[in-house]
């Protein structure tokens, strides 16, 4: 009996699974989800991804279930997986989503598709995003865009219902995170996975938090509960990001004039736009990963790697109190907002003068809502070496002064500052030391100092990099660069366009 396998990679829903759809109409279908030990063992994976993906794959599984059917784990690398399962049980088509991932994934998709042209399988992949695969012209990405989202959802029971096919092996199970060689460290706090909780925190957003999304997004304080808070579920696949915008749109669509949420919900919309404009980035460029976007900075940074100041932002010991306050929330939750993100990226980059592709792998493993797409280029934009961007340099000083003005945020992630008073909190080390005697807290000791003084270590940084862009060949390549990645902005229809002003449109904080 000739079937069709349907691969789960980072899609772990039924609603809106076009792979699924298309595989249930043409024939029997087998479901696969593949525990793939080489992927898992990149410097970006972590525990808390894959606990979070098998949570999604258990709920999935169950989904399965009552529509008569099963999710089949499988441990291996894809080829040999399709190999086994080929001379068991012969099949002609292999159904999944595209998948824009790290280079590890990336390889592991040639070699896929290699398989499939040797074996006369056919590999029909879908879109999973608003991102365009062998895409000609940023010009026509943002109607593609459009079209995506706007397109009726593949309903949740696939017509006609599947008909499901068995494993031809015994049932697999899970290996432990630890055989895979992943770290035991998980943070407690992190966001749990499956459609029952993205589905959750989906309808709270819409129906409550939209209201505080603009204006609340930037300070650590309200971010949490005011950001949407759906970019892992996205990651992963548990929800799709055209019901996304679409129950987004309804929702704008029902609410009065001068709700709170429909501002918050519009803006929302928008990001979600961003979201897949940064992903395209890394489908047309998969290199941007490993490489400086422009490669005229290539040696800005790689040849002074200083591990001291890399292990002090690491361990949350930098002396910048806002700074070492987001690390010990992410160390805990996997998650802090985006403006702090930037804020860590930035401060690694100028005064500590760090490369941004350790960095990056550091911060991937942190970040529970990794997404290669989003993370590499946001790195690179935020370090400065994408060619095309605004310098964006991040004081942590002013930024918590702005943001966490009362010190609530920092004295909570930070318990040896809690008896630091106001005035000296965010620059502790200036305390006289007959103050940090009477306080409790020595500088050095108890909480750290500074690696560098702030103020010279960024201009510094920043005369070096501006130095490099001003050069000719430098200021020459950036045209070729905007040409391919940069943004286009079209006129505005039914108030569904992102917003920004000239040619290259501009992230809205």
């Amino acid at each position: 009996m000739d079937y069709g396998v349907v691969w789960f990679k980072r899609d772990f829903r039924v609603v809106d699974h076009a792979a699924l759809a298309a595989a249930a109409r043409r024939g029997p279908v087998l479901c696969l989800c593949v525990v793939e030990p080489s992927l898992w063992a990149q410097p970006d994976a972590a525990t808390q991804h894959y606990h979070f993906m098998l949570e999604g794959a258990r709920e999935l599984h169950a989904e399965l279930r009552r529509l008569g059917g099963r999710l089949h784990l499988v441990v291996g690398d894809m080829p040999a997986v399709l190999d086994r399962l080929h001379a068991l049980a012969p099949f002609s088509t292999l159904y999944s989503h595209e998948e824009t991932g790290n280079g590890a994934s990336f390889a592991r998709d040639r070699a896929v598709a290699r398989w499939c042209r040797e074996h006369g399988v056919r590999w029909h992949e879908f879109p999973q995003f608003g991102v365009v695969r062998r895409l000609a012209d940023r010009d026509r990405w943002q109607p593609a865009w459009e079209a995506h989202v706007g397109a009726p959802q593949v309903p949740q029971v696939p017509q006609p219902a599947p008909i499901f096919v068995p494993l031809p092996w015994p049932a697999e199970r899970a290996p432990a995170a630890a055989s895979l060689g992943l770290s035991a460290v998980e943070p407690a706090l992190r966001q749990r996975g499956g459609r029952e909780a993205a589905l959750a925190c989906l309808h709270d957003f819409l129906d409550v938090r939209s209201g505080q999304y603009r204006g609340g997004i930037s300070s650590p304080l309200s971010a949490p509960t005011a950001c949407s808070r759906l970019s892992p579920y996205l990651a992963w696949g548990q929800l799709s990001l055209r019901e996304v915008v679409q129950a987004t749109r309804e929702r704008i669509a029902r609410l009065p004039e001068g709700d709170r949420r429909r501002a918050g919900l519009s803006a929302f919309v928008s990001r979600l736009y961003w979201h897949c404009h940064f992903i395209q980035k890394l489908e047309s460029e998969p290199a941007l990963e490993f490489e400086n976007l422009h490669r005229g900075y290539d040696g800005l940074r790689e040849h002074d790697w200083n591990p001291a100041h890399f292990e002090a932002l690491v361990a949350g010991r930098t002396g910048w109190p806002l700074v070492d306050a987001c690390v010990a929330m992410l160390r805990e939750t996997g998650w802090i907002n985006f403006r702090m993100r930037a804020m860590l990226v930035s401060v690694a980059a100028y005064p500590l003068w760090l490369h941004w592709r350790p960095v990056g792998l550091w911060l991937a493993r942190q970040f529970l809502d990794y997404e290669p797409g989003i993370h590499w280029s946001q790195m690179q934009m935020q370090s400065g070496t994408t060619g095309i961007n605004t310098t964006r340099v991040y004081n942590p000083i002013k930024q918590a002064r702005d943001h966490d003005p009362q010190g609530r945020f920092v004295r909570r992630w930070l318990p040896a500052l809690r008896r630091v008073p106001d005035t000296w909190l965010f620059e502790p080390w200036r305390m006289p030391p007959d103050l940090q005697a009477r306080c409790g807290v020595r500088v050095g000791e108890d909480i750290p100092a500074p690696p560098v003084e702030l103020e010279s270590a960024t201009r510094a940084a920043k005369s070096r990099l501006h130095a490099l862009r001003a050069r000719p060949e430098v200021r020459a390549a950036k045209a070729a660069i905007v040409e391919r990645h940069g943004s286009r902005k079209r006129p505005a229809a039914r108030g569904r366009r992102p917003s920004g002003s000239g040619g290259q449109l501009q992230f809205e904080f």
